[in-house]
Parts: structure tokens; C-alpha cells; sequence
């Protein structure tokens, strides 16, 4: 008999509870509709700041949003409850539909609070929820123009995210605060006064210690003119800030509404009261994440959110964890706002009557730092860091345990985040948490490592440690190295050295030959993995044509012919086509070249055109009529670029708003013959509306009113991954400079056939360090990366052109050796539905389509 499951809400936490459900009961006859009110499915709401400036929803979507992968689940979006009948057990929705259930989830969640300061309700007045408030505040800043101020009441964690915002979209940030500092829950006063200091430095201003807001209208009758905002401070001062839109942000209230009208018991303060089973007043009914009040208390964060989710999962079926409860939850918090790390977890403030408190002040480096501990300084209480969180993450699972220092004071002074401030994951116990988001201790990792899990990719896949928001990969990697897991970074067994330490061995040395590398720095002869991984990175670092002398030797199939092999031992040919632009006279070659070789012609998915079937000996003949046509190679063969593709932007869109073709060209112009650890792929998109899907490659590009949005870290394959927003609002000489930084850093420290998305995975800081590195230059390196990039656009070759122009190289494009005319009788073809495709001998022929 089939279980009839109705989630009510569909964020964060009701995905987590279907997706734990549908994994949990895979062959269970379940009947699961959830039941959404915004438009989207779920969507990342911890990382709604990162919408701002990309503006694309889908890309927040969480994976699978819809749980299209299981029949068993209907989503509904965009739809409200609006009454539950608990006795006939069924929801009503707004269209009128009734939609019976066995079980009912309730996930509605929170509603921003608004304070009932007067002109709270004038139209320049917004929350920061929904993707829907951040395109309301987006049209009120755009509406107001440049240099318009917007203010955001409220200085806690969202706030600050708010004011991030502003800043992002245009606007000058204010942050009234009524506390005498910022995050007061989660800091103490000198702690929030340098957190204060350092957000003033990025442009925000800071108003704290504010009684009393008023807001009117500033022009007009309604305010839609703007808002004047008239702010009180204890000391009597008033001052006044002329703003375009006025941003509430002031903490959240439980949407316990329509458990309300149903008659469910709730909790003092707000919130559908359960007990530690999740279980409302109803046996038939649930509730988890921010709508629960479990056992009468609200956790406003995704991790209890989640533990909830799975405490639920397991109750609805009767295998392990049927008599699950919620345990509790981790309050801790790590976050960086606008590039300023903070952090507190545990007692953060002291409170525990006779604790200690060890403080390092540090204003040469602006870092603070805090330990709590019991009165006989053994035990930790409690924490706070702000600047740098560096020791946070190891110190965190000792709350409550005895310290593995009998000096504190190391624990947190400078330079105690380089080496985890004198502790190690090995003195963590098994039941310390490594991922607070998912509740993943570090026995449940060396369980993992035991059953056969050897990399980070494979416990976060077994785990779903570090799926959230990945603060805890670093110490997953350092559990795998402690069980004795070496993360080995040779390249292969001739080399001990990684792609990355070779790369720059060969920048210093100016070794020019793999035997002259192996020769010093390795042993053997070399095998498949170092002799190719060694020739891109002599390609790499100069001009050299790939062919020339010993380097031939070293080339895998694809680049010792400059084309893609295929099934039947033919190749194809792909010439550049820059920004997908191609003239009538190269298309009329191209035809011709196909129809005189009888090649297999197709329009490949980068806006190029592909010739298959041609023999090795017809390749050179092909290319001389492709270069005198004024073409050249694709490099559809090499770990290099490959194509950037375009839309037609302002040259022929209407909705266009740069010039796209032209960047696509200047791009692929610039960047072709580049060899790299892996294929990149490119996109410029003259718009938001994204039609050359630059967010799906590994390098992309979208226009915006002002100048261009850069992305990396992109890519469609096995394992898609949108791209993030690396900078916005670009120049285009700003967006040059940035690409050619990013790129050339990643040629210059990926591992080998390592691609640029998870080559951004495992760099240590993620994209906030991509960040600084091209955008601040944190590094020092912008100037040599630059140049490097020079380099290679100074001495670029066509590869096809330079094999033409020489007998040697020529001299190699034959099947046979012994008789360079003749062709390879293996090679056959036959046709196909009108197609000619390839034969393999001593296997049945292709079946014909139907």
C-alpha cells in the first residue's frame, strides 16, 4: 500500500528530508509531493548573496531541485497552502485543490521580521528572504542610478550579507545597529568594534548604538521617490541618510501560520511545537527546520534544519534510526562578510560563572581572537575569532573537552592558523564533528577511509561531509592523511615531484627536453602519464612547435597528427571558428574539402564544424586548403583551448548589451594554442539571458550594463558544475588582465588532466582565494602572470601551418612508412540513413536509426 507523503514548503531543509527519504527508502511505495510557494524549486538561501551580480536563479538551484530522479516525488511550485483538515487528513492549496496525505511534513519555515518603526510599510522598504527581494531591491537601486545610498536595519549576520549586497548592486551601504556593536550574538564588544572597523574600511557605514529609526517618504506621497531615514543614537544625536531603498534585516520569526489554523499546539515564543521526534501535536503531522519549536525552542540555522530533516526521514520507516531524536544542535558559526573571516562557537561571551577568558588583541595584524575556558583552564568553553579564523575549525570539536595544550595561550597567538594552532586532528575524538552541517564526526570519516574511501571526493559521496559549505574539506583532508591515507603528489613513478613542481622546475631550469628533465629530476625512461604531462608543460612555457625534435615523441595520439582520432582509426578535422563567425567563401572550402573526401560533416555544440573519416595521409592535404582559405586549427585535439562561444549581442540582439562576437573573438584570438592541464572552455554571453551558457564553462563571461561579469570554474561533462562569480562589472581591459591571470595561475599550479572546476575545488580557500590572487594580488604574482600570458599570445603558431612548411614533420602523416602512398586497407566506412559512418572490422555493422 503506497505511503502517502505531503511536504508543505520547499527550501533547504524539506529538500534535504525527500532527498534523505528517497535515498533511505529506495524501495519503498512511497507517494511524496512537496508543495512550494515561491516559484523556484529549492535553492541555496545560506548562499542568496551570491545572486546578487549574476542574477541567475537556477545557478542558487540545489542539485536535483526538482528530485526529478525520483518518480516517486511531485513538486509543486509556486503553489500556497492555505487550511490542513487534520481530520480528513488533507492540505486545501490557493487554486482550491484538495491533496490528501498519510504523513504531513510541515518545512514552511521563517519570515523576515520587520519592526513596527514608523514608515516601515513605505514602498522603498524591503526584507533580504527570497530571490524575489533581492530583484525588488535590484529594480529600486537601478531606479535610483548611481551614488544612491540604501540602509540596512539590522547588524547582525544577514545584515552585513545585506549591506554586501547593496554594495554589490551600486548602492553606499549604511548599517544601523541598536547594540553597541556588530553580530552581537555571536561576538563580544572588542571583537564587534574591530569587526566594525574593518567593514567601515570596505565602504560601509556603520551606525550602532541606534534608538530610534523613523523613515519618510522623501519625494512624493508614497515614497517612491526614495526615503529619508532619521536615526537616534543614545547620546540624543540625530542624523539623517537620503536612501533608495531601506533593507530590514532584524532577525526572523517562525512561519507557524497554517499550523495555527489547524489547531496544532504551539510554542510560547512562536513556532509549531514537536518533541525531539520532530512530532507535533498530531501523531499525523511533523515539522523541521525554522517553523519547528522543538521541544519549544527555534533553531534558526541550516545545520539543526537538517538534523531535523533526517531525524524525521528515519522515523517514517521502520529499519535503523526508527526511534530517531533530535540531539540538539551546533550553534557555531564561521562565516566571511565581505572578506573578513568570523567566527565564535560555544560560551563566546563568557558567561559560565568562574570561566576564564584568554584574549590575543593583535592590532598590527587587525586579528582577535578568544578562547573561553573552565575556571581551572582545562576545558573549552567557548570561543571567538575575528580577521582570522585560521584555529577555529580544529578548536571547534574540543568545546566541552579537555585541551590537548597545557598552553592555552598557543592555541590562538599569530600564526597559530598556519599550523592549527598546536592542535591536531588526530587529539579530536571519534564523536567530534567534523562537518556541523551535516553532523559528519570524524569516526563516521575513518568508517568511510576503513570501507574503502581513499579521497575527499569519495567521503564527501558516502558522508555528505563538506557538501554544504565546505569550510570543513581541509580537515577531511587532514583525517585522511592521519589514518594513514598519503595523499601522494607525484605525478607517476618517475617522477616524485606533482605536474605543478615540475611546471616550475622546467620555468627555472629552462630544461627544453623531457630527457633532460628525467635525466635531473627523475628516474626510468618515463611511461604515458609524465612523457604528455611533460610535453604540455613545455608547450606550456614557450612556442616551441609541439613536432619539433624530441617533443614529437612525447605527444598521445591526438597531438602527434594535431587531430582527434575516431573509432576506425580516421581522424576529424576542426578548424577555428572565433566567436562562431565563419565567412561564405570558408564555408563553401569547408563543403568542398568535405564533398572531394568524402568526410562525415556535423556543426558541433562550440559553433564550429567537424570533418570526420579522413585518413592520415589526407590530413596535410585537407589543412593546406583550410589555411589558404584563411583558417587555421581548432585544437579540437589538445589540452589547450578549444572554442568561446558567443551569442550575437548588440550587433544583432536586441536584448544585447555589449558586444559579445567581438569578445568572443578578442578571446579566442588571444587565448588559441594555449596548453593546459586540461581542455578550457569558453563563453560570452551579451546578456543575462545567457544563450552561449557561460556559466557552464570553465571560463565565462556575461554583459552587463556597465561592462562584463567573470566566471570560472564551470562545466557540463559527468559532473556539471555552475561557474561563480569571480569579478563584476568589468572593463574590458579589466577583464583581459583577470582571464589571463586566472588561466595562466591555473596552468601554472593544476595537476595533470586536472580541469578548472576541480582544480577551484581543491585550492585551498576556494574562490575567495582565486579572488585575491587575480582581483587584489595577493600573491604578487599578477605582473609575471601577465607577462607569461604575453608571451605565448607574441609566439603563437598555427600548428597546421607550421607542419605544412616543413618536409620533416610532413613526412610523418602517412599510414605506412615503408609506403607512404598507401592508404590503410582497415579503414572502411559504409552508409547509413544517408550518414557514412565508420566500419569495425570483425564487428556486427551500426544498426540504422529509427
Amino acid at each position: 500500500m503506497t505511503e502517502h507523503i505531503v511536504v508543505v514548503g520547499h527550501g533547504m531543509v524539506s529538500h534535504r528530508f525527500v532527498s534523505t527519504l528517497g535515498s533511505r527508502y529506495a524501495d519503498t511505495d512511497l507517494a511524496v509531493t512537496v508543495i512550494g510557494e515561491e516559484p523556484d524549486p529549492a535553492y541555496d538561501r545560506v548562499g542568496l548573496s551570491a545572486y546578487v551580480g549574476a542574477w541567475e536563479r537556477a545557478a542558487l538551484h540545489l542539485e536535483d531541485a526538482r528530485h526529478s530522479a525520483d518518480p516517486r516525488v511531485t513538486v509543486r511550485s509556486g503553489h500556497l497552502v492555505t487550511a490542513i483538515d487534520r481530520s480528513a487528513r488533507q492540505v486545501e492549496l490557493d487554486s482550491g485543490e484538495f491533496i490528501s496525505y498519510d504523513t504531513l511534513v510541515l518545512a514552511t519555515g521563517s519570515r523576515a521580521f520587520v519592526p513596527p518603526v514608523p514608515g516601515h510599510d513605505l514602498p522603498g522598504c524591503h526584507v533580504y528572504r527570497t530571490l524575489d527581494d533581492l530583484d525588488a531591491i535590484r529594480a529600486a537601486a537601478e531606479t535610483a542610478g548611481p551614488g544612491a545610498h540604501g540602509v540596512v536595519i539590522g547588524g547582525g549576520l544577514l545584515g552585513i550579507e545585506a549591506a554586501n549586497a547593496l554594495s554589490l548592486i551600486g548602492l553606499t551601504p549604511h548599517v544601523v545597529e541598536r547594540n553597541d556593536r556588530l553580530m552581537p550574538v555571536q561576538v563580544d564588544g572588542r571583537g564587534g568594534a574591530l569587526l566594525g572597523d574593518l567593514i567601515r574600511d570596505r565602504g560601509i557605514e556603520v551606525h550602532l548604538s541606534v534608538t530610534d529609526t523613523v523613515i519618510e517618504p522623501r519625494d512624493g506621497a508614497d515614497g517612491d521617490g526614495g526615503v529619508r531615514v532619521t536615526l537616534t543614537g543614545d547620546d540624543g544625536e540625530t542624523t539623517a541618510v537620503e536612501a533608495a531603498v531601506v533593507v530590514f534585516s532584524v532577525g526572523v520569526r517562525p512561519r507557524d501560520e497554517l499550523a495555527r489554523g489547524a489547531g496544532l499546539a504551539l510554542a510560547e515564543r512562536g513556532g509549531v511545537l514537536t518533541d525531539r521526534a520532530c512530532r507535533t501535536s498530531d501523531p499525523h503531522v511533523f515539522a523541521i527546520g525554522e517553523c519547528a519549536a522543538i521541544e519549544g525552542t527555534c533553531y534558526g540555522l541550516v545545520g539543526p534544519g537538517y538534523a531535523s530533516a533526517e531525524v524525521v526521514a528515519a522515523r517514517l520507516g521502520d529499519g535503523p534510526g526508527a526511534d530517531a531524536e533530535f540531539t540538539g544542535a551546533d550553534l557555531a558559526t564561521k562565516l566571511k562578510l565581505m572578506g573578513v573571516d568570523v567566527a565564535s562557537f560555544g560560551d563566546a561571551h563568557g558567561r559560565t560563572p568562574g570561566c576564564l577568558e584568554l584574549v590575543v588583541d593583535d592590532p598590527v595584524t587587525r586579528t582577535y581572537s578568544k578562547l573561553v575556558l573552565s575556571d581551572d583552564a582545562l576545558t573549552l568553553l567557548g570561543g571567538v575569532f575575528v580577521g582570522d579564523a585560521g584555529p577555529y575549525q580544529l578548536l571547534k570539536p574540543l568545546l566541552g573537552r579537555t585541551l590537548p595544550s597545557s598552553n592555552p595561550l598557543s592555541l590562538i597567538t599569530p600564526g597559530a592558523a598556519a599550523d592549527g594552532g598546536g592542535v591536531g586532528v588526530e587529539s579530536l575524538p571519534d564523536d567530534a564533528q567534523i562537518c556541523s552541517c551535516n553532523a559528519v564526526t570524524k569516526g563516521t570519516l575513518r568508517d568511510a577511509i576503513c570501507g574503502g574511501a581513499c579521497d575527499v571526493p569519495a567521503l564527501k559521496a558516502c558522508t555528505r561531509a563538506g557538501t554544504s559549505c565546505g569550510s570543513c574539506l581541509p580537515l577531511m583532508r587532514q583525517v585522511l592523511e592521519a589514518e594513514g591515507v598519503e595523499q601522494s603528489t607525484a605525478l607517476c613513478e618517475h617522477f616524485d615531484q606533482s605536474r605543478s613542481e615540475l611546471f616550475e622546475i622546467v620555468t627555472v631550469t629552462g630544461i627544453r627536453t623531457f630527457s633532460g628533465l628525467i635525466g635531473r629530476f627523475g628516474r626510468g625512461s618515463g611511461c604515458d602519464i609524465c612523457k604528455p604531462t611533460v610535453a604540455s608543460i613545455l608547450a606550456s612555457t614557450s612556442s616551441d612547435h609541439v613536432l619539433d625534435g624530441e617533443q614529437a615523441s612525447l605527444q598521445d595520439t591526438n597531438d602527434h597528427f594535431l587531430a582527434n582520432i575516431q573509432k576506425n582509426g580516421t581522424y576529424s578535422v576542426v578548424p577555428r571558428m572565433p566567436g562562431g563567425e565563419v565567412t561564405a567563401d570558408q564555408l563553401i572550402v569547408i563543403g568542398e574539402i568535405a564533398r572531394d573526401h568524402d568526410l562525415y560533416v556535423k556543426v558541433t555544440g562550440g559553433q564550429r564544424i567537424d570533418l570526420f573519416g579522413a585518413r592520415v595521409e589526407e590530413l596535410p592535404q585537407i589543412w593546406r586548403r583550410l589555411v589558404d582559405a584563411g583558417m587555421e586549427s581548432g585544437h579540437a585535439y589538445g589540452k589547450s583551448l578549444r572554442t568561446v562561444k558567443s551569442c550575437v549581442g548588440t550587433s544583432w540582439c536586441r536584448y544585447g548589451q555589449q558586444d559579445s562576437v567581438g569578445m568572443a573573438v578578442l578571446l579566442e584570438t588571444r587565448y588559441r594554442g594555449l596548453r593546459a592541464p586540461h581542455k578550457i572552455k569558453m563563453g560570452v554571453s551579451g546578456c543575462a539571458r545567457e544563450c552561449a551558457e557561460a556559466r557552464g564553462k570553465d571560463v565565462g563571461v556575461i554583459a552587463t550594463e556597465t561592462g562584463w561579469n567573470l566566471y570560472v570554474g564551470g562545466n557540463g561533462g559527468a559532473t556539471p558544475r555552475h561557474a561563480q562569480l569571480l569579478a563584476g562589472d568589468l572593463t574590458d581591459d579589466q577583464l583581459i588582465r583577470y582571464i589571463d591571470r586566472t588561466v595562466m595561475f591555473y596552468v601554472r599550479t593544476a595537476e595533470r588532466l586536472q580541469r578548472i572546476a576541480p582544480w577551484l575545488e581543491s585550492l585551498e580557500g576556494g574562490i575567495d582565494h582565486l579572488r585575491e590572487v587575480v582581483c587584489e594580488d595577493s600573491l604578487g604574482l599578477a605582473a609575471e602572470l601577465e607577462g607569461r600570458m604575453e608571451s605565448h599570445v607574441e609566439g603563437y603558431v598555427d600548428e597546421w601551418a607550421a607542419v605544412l612548411d616543413d618536409p620533416d614533420k610532413l613526412g610523418r602523416f602517412v599510414s605506412f612508412i615503408n609506403a607512404p602512398e598507401a592508404p590503410d586497407p582497415t579503414v572502411q566506412f559504409e552508409e547509413r540513413d544517408g550518414r557514412k559512418v565508420p566500419v569495425l572490422l570483425g564487428s556486427p555493422s551500426m544498426p540504422a536509426r529509427v
